[in-house]
């Protein structure tokens, strides 16, 4: 079942790598990831109107993919859409991104887990939330699943 994704990462940094991630879908089988990407535009407003932002584009998601890049993690709108996804029930899931090149076809240096800034708790459980690498675990074959399977653990 193909599921309605939001794609978190840090725009400027690792656009290149992120666009390689959320269009791999085009050439499968399974479709219908959804990221809506306009962040040049909308980061000139003030706070409220990013979360605003933020907030309509995981309306109707059922989960959120943060890409993880070196400087992911404690990035202001990162978070945002960690707690909001986290809140609305999203299922969650972290994919290392710096091992996929960019542009001038160089790798990057890996990044710091951003879950490991909150505790999450299913059912009174603390959870973990779980993290792949897009290279070493062959994410253009496991996406899909990974997706499905963070869906399923938030229960949608």
């Amino acid at each position: 079942m193909a599921r309605k994704t939001f794609f978190s990462f840090h725009y400027k940094k690792d656009n290149w790598r992120a666009s390689i991630v959320r269009n791999s879908w085009v050439t499968q089988d399974s479709a219908g990831f959804f990221d809506s990407a306009d962040w040049e535009a909308v980061k000139k407003k003030d706070d409220s109107s990013i979360e605003k932002w933020i907030d309509n584009q995981l309306s109707g998601t059922s989960v959120t993919v943060i890409l993880i890049g070196s400087d992911t993690y404690g990035r202001k709108w990162i978070n945002y859409e960690i707690t909001s996804s986290w809140k609305k029930g999203n299922g969650l899931l972290g994919i290392y991104i710096h091992n996929i090149k960019d542009k001038d076809e160089k790798t990057s240096t890996k990044g710091l887990n951003p879950f490991t800034q909150w505790k999450f708790t299913l059912s009174g459980e603390e959870v973990s939330i779980p993290t792949y690498d897009w290279i070493k675990d062959d994410g253009y074959n496991n996406l899909g699943k990974w997706i499905e399977d963070a869906a399923k653990r938030r229960g949608r």
